[in-house]
């Protein structure tokens, strides 16, 4: 289910982070959905069972995901599409504002904007 790159700058708990948001996203897993383990993710890619309690433990903080004692960890159903795409949103903002500080055009962004979009349209 995850796929990890050991020669990522990017931590695994991050990857493994990322990962999950997505298949949320694109409704892989769907509110209740009961995620893997931590001993099954940490042996399937090969890492310490405490990087992908770190993982669970930071979605859990963020509201994507609940715990229960004894059963496992689930996708919330407290809007966790509409939090991810806020956040996403946020984080946009905050490349977009670091950009303007570069002096970076705005039309440049939104012909790149444009150009991603239009790629999609097509496949």
């Amino acid at each position: 289910m995850f796929i990890v790159d050991l020669q990522s700058k990017v931590p695994i708990f991050e990857q493994i982070i990322k990962q999950i948001l997505e298949f949320i996203s694109i409704g892989v897993l769907l509110p209740h959905d009961k995620l893997p383990s931590v001993r099954q993710v940490a042996s399937s890619i090969g890492v310490n069972p405490n990087t992908v309690s770190k993982a669970y433990q930071e979605l859990e903080n963020q509201g994507y995901i609940y715990s229960v004692k004894g059963k496992g960890c689930f996708i919330s159903d407290n809007q966790t599409d509409q939090l991810i795409k806020d956040d996403k949103l946020k984080e946009f903002q905050d490349i977009v504002i670091d950009m303007k500080k570069h002096q970076i055009d705005k039309n440049q962004l939104f012909t790149i904007i444009e150009d991603i979009y239009k790629e999609e349209e097509k496949q």
